[in-house]
């Protein structure tokens, strides 16, 4: 089963591949990585990204890592993107995918995926069960075309992550098969990503239904990289293996495999306080990756 990290943890640290691509060669064994925009900016100016999109080529190339793909960092995730109220940031956050996916392919990277918008929250709190028509139908259109620009980039697979929220989309199985026949056409395939975090989280689907069975089991083929991280089911934790948690890594890979995705890419997805010590940080992620690469090999 291929395993790899998220260089989530690298954030604000290791940032250049200079600097990443040997820790994970040599200090955590791995050879397959997915590249965080927490690191590159695809906003930044065109010469910069080819120089950095270079530098991640040489280093990568170098060291025998293989970047499986690129995913929407913390920063980017804060802003509610293609579902946000005013069309116009919804306009700004579609040209920025669409310059991820050339700073990808410049990269030598040919998967893009996260998370993709919020809508605003209603004035009372209350959270509706679904998103409204209109603003569905309209993040479909927009990921039809990027899926058309993904193609023209050279990009092979796009992925949708869902998040255990109400104002985010898809949140529940039911709505990410709706979502995947609606996108059945798309230039290129849309698959999903799915986060132990976000499946297991009870305050939202509920001590008895939290899991990932149901949807690793409805949408099958449809999941195209899992993401792991340690949790306590009550909050979208992403710890680390070191921290005491509910997950096991063993049964996780266990039941990946008992549902035919034993061939479906792996990432440790963990993020750390910025006030954090670099060398604790380093010796986590270390013993974690220790803890996982027996489970999933």
């Amino acid at each position: 089963m291929p395993f790899g990290v998220n260089l989530s943890f690298c954030v604000k640290r290791w940032v250049t591949p200079e600097l990443w691509a040997p820790l994970v060669r040599e200090d955590l064994d791995l050879d397959v990585v997915q590249l965080s925009f927490d690191l590159v900016d695809p906003t930044w100016p065109d010469d910069l990204l080819v120089s950095l999109a270079r530098d991640i080529r040489r280093c990568t190339d170098a060291t025998g890592i293989n970047v499986h793909s690129a995913f929407i960092g913390l920063a980017h995730y804060t802003f509610n993107q293609l579902l946000h109220p005013d069309p116009g940031v919804r306009d700004v956050a579609e040209a920025w995918l669409r310059r991820a996916y050339r700073f990808a392919t410049c990269a030598g990277i040919v998967r893009v995926g996260g998370p993709l918008g919020a809508i605003a929250a209603r004035r009372d709190g209350r959270e509706a069960d679904a998103l409204p028509r209109a603003d569905y139908q309209d993040l479909i259109a927009r990921m039809h075309k990027l899926a058309d620009a993904a193609k023209a980039e050279g990009l092979v697979e796009l992925y949708v992550e869902p998040t255990p929220m109400r104002r985010e989309w898809p949140w529940t199985v039911d709505q990410a098969l709706t979502m995947a026949a609606d996108l059945k056409t798309s230039a290129v395939p849309w698959k999903f990503c799915l986060d132990w975090g976000h499946g297991t989280f009870e305050p939202l689907y509920g001590s008895y239904r939290a899991g990932m069975a149901d949807w690793f089991a409805a949408l099958g083929a449809n999941v195209g990289v899992i993401h792991v991280q340690q949790t306590d089911f009550q909050y979208d934790r992403h710890w680390d293996f070191t921290e005491p948690g509910r997950l096991d890594p063993v049964a996780m890979a266990a039941q990946q495999r008992a549902h035919g995705l034993g061939q479906t890419p792996v990432f440790l997805e963990v993020f750390y306080p910025f006030e954090r010590d670099d060398a604790s940080v380093l010796e986590a992620i270390k013993r974690s990756v220790a803890l996982l690469k027996p489970a999933y090999a």
